[in-house]
């Protein structure tokens, strides 16, 4: 059985005409996620650009939404991110009258997060938008069905 031939040389016509060859890099699974994922949050930038507001700050949002009273260690785990990093977030959230940290009545070394009532208007304009850019990223892989089954493969992956 003889070696498969080693890959050819760009020609010169290729080289003229700029195209270069990326099939090493585009075939690959985490390439090709790492440039979905900067497609998706570029979309996501320009969206709330007038909000100001970045992914890492609407998903805080939505989880001391979904879950007021919990501390800043239990949102940074869900988040995967270190407890110091979401507590600048949080800061600023703070600063921007969106958060407001509570003394924990189980524990009070610790901070609840809880919205603020300017917080809760904030949040519902903002998952109005990002209703609209979700809606988009589904109609373009194709349906619900699609979307479900590609979180099922990313799920493998985490």
């Amino acid at each position: 059985m003889r070696p498969d031939p080693a890959p050819s040389a760009p020609s010169v016509s290729d080289v003229a005409d700029g195209a270069i060859r990326s099939s090493a890099t585009t075939g690959i699974v985490g390439y090709r996620l790492r440039r979905a994922q900067l497609n998706v949050f570029q979309q996501f930038l320009t969206a709330f650009e007038q909000m100001q507001l970045r992914p890492a700050e609407y998903s805080v949002l939505v989880l001391i939404d979904d879950n007021p009273g919990r501390k800043q260690t239990e949102i940074a785990e869900v988040l995967g991110i270190k407890r110091a990093n979401l507590v600048t977030l949080v800061h600023g959230l703070e600063d921007r009258g969106l958060v407001e940290r509570i003394p924990s009545a189980a524990d009070k070394r610790a901070n609840a997060l809880h919205l603020t009532p300017a917080g809760d208007a904030f949040l519902a304009r903002a998952k109005a938008i990002h209703d609209g850019l979700e809606q988009d990223i589904v109609a373009r892989l194709g349906g619900p069905e699609v979307r479900e089954h590609l979180l099922e493969l990313l799920d493998r992956l985490s």
